[in-house]
């Protein structure tokens, strides 16, 4: 593993664009980063041995993430993942009729030496998906056309919709699928329905805000007052269920499919990771990680259950640091063993490893000049061979 300099293609931004990236220069209400949000100034480079270990780990921790949720289900340990009390007989309602997931993100730290390190299970609403997908595999194919990248996240995406298409797993013959109002999730909601259409499921867009309710027939309605049958939401669970609509989401719960799944909840969430640990004890996969302090850990990081791009999290070590506080930790932290990231140029990479339909399909990076990658963090392309 390695960080290669290079220049930057001189209309990158055109080019890029051109994809869908039309959040790359990393503004972001006054805060500023060194580097743009996309930054191919660099690239990381892998051997193909690399690639095989990253696969195989984020294959097993995927196996062990869905062990640990009947773990959770079977001893009932939901307050430890501040889930709420109302929330749980449709957790195990979706689990039990293995509603269908369809991706998920694992961040790994990894220095190409050590085994990859679990740092936290984005499960729920992962991003940074139509870079990963799409936007460093075009960089290839126009600077390295005779290299390789591990990328097959497109194509896993194709494969789950048309499975799920030809099953008749599918609740509804049209997909909503809900957002918020900003770029990045439109992009991402566009990745994804592209990929939809492309296995043959229509699907529509909306705001989540545009969501309406059918009093009379008890149903979730589009703009056009038609019935919505299956709901992809890039729209956390925690806030889904804080809404003024949770009522009639737990009422019409039956008859609404959600995807992803309300089950999720319990991998997207931090307080998975002491729970990963104790059923887990020293795989070379997982960090220490306990919910009642840092007990022995010379060095650890504090992370809130339920916390987004790297806010409120702080490093506790010789060289102290801590992110911006945006609010998260309501509900509690856990404590994880502080693994070092490695360092290159300056910049400190973490890899998203994901994970399509329960497989290993392809890994994106993003770095920071900060050991705590946040929403400012650079993505940053690879390949390997």
């Amino acid at each position: 593993m390695d960080r290669i300099a290079i220049e930057a293609r001189p209309d990158w931004q055109e080019q890029v664009e051109q994809w869908g990236l039309l959040y790359h220069d990393n503004r972001n209400e006054g805060r500023t980063a060194p580097d743009d949000y996309w930054n191919e100034s660099a690239y990381y480079w892998f051997t193909a041995d690399e690639v095989d270990i990253l696969e195989a780990a984020t294959n097993e921790l995927h196996e062990m993430c869905l062990s640990a949720v009947q773990h959770v289900i079977d001893n009932r340990r939901y307050s430890e993942l501040a889930i709420p009390a109302r929330a749980i007989p449709f957790i195990e309602r979706s689990w039990s009729t293995m509603q269908p997931s369809i991706y998920g993100r694992f961040d790994l730290a990894f220095d190409g030496v050590n085994p990859p390190k679990l740092l936290e299970y984005n499960a729920d609403t992962p991003i940074a998906l139509l870079e990963a997908a799409v936007v460093q595999w075009k960089w290839l194919e126009d600077r390295f056309p005779d290299s390789d990248q591990f990328n097959s996240i497109w194509e896993g995406l194709v494969e789950k919709w048309k499975q799920l298409r030809d099953d008749r797993v599918l609740a509804g013959a049209v997909v909503h699928f809900g957002h918020q109002d900003n770029v990045e999730e439109a992009m991402t909601v566009a990745l994804l329905r592209d990929t939809a259409q492309e296995a043959g499921v229509p699907s529509e867009a909306m705001w989540m805000s545009e969501i309406g309710w059918d009093r009379d027939r008890k149903y979730f309605v589009d703009l056009h007052n038609h019935r919505m049958r299956t709901i992809f939401k890039l729209y956390p669970w925690e806030w889904i269920l804080r809404d003024d609509f949770a009522p009639q989401l737990y009422e019409s719960f039956g008859e609404t499919q959600w995807i992803e799944p309300i089950w999720k909840m319990i991998l997207s969430n931090k307080g998975i990771l002491p729970i990963l640990w104790e059923l887990y004890p020293e795989h070379p996969n997982l960090l220490p990680a306990y919910a009642d302090g840092p007990r022995d850990l010379a060095a650890w990081v504090e992370k809130p259950l339920l916390g987004r791009e790297g806010g409120n999290i702080r490093i506790m070590d010789e060289a102290s640091e801590a992110s911006h506080d945006v609010g998260y930790g309501a509900e509690g932290f856990i404590y994880q063993e502080r693994f070092p990231l490695p360092c290159f140029d300056g910049k400190y990479p973490v890899i998203g490893s994901w994970v399509i339909d329960g497989m290993s399909r392809g890994i994106g990076i993003r770095e920071s000049a900060s050991r705590i990658t946040d929403e400012l963090s650079s993505f940053v392309p690879h390949l390997f061979g």
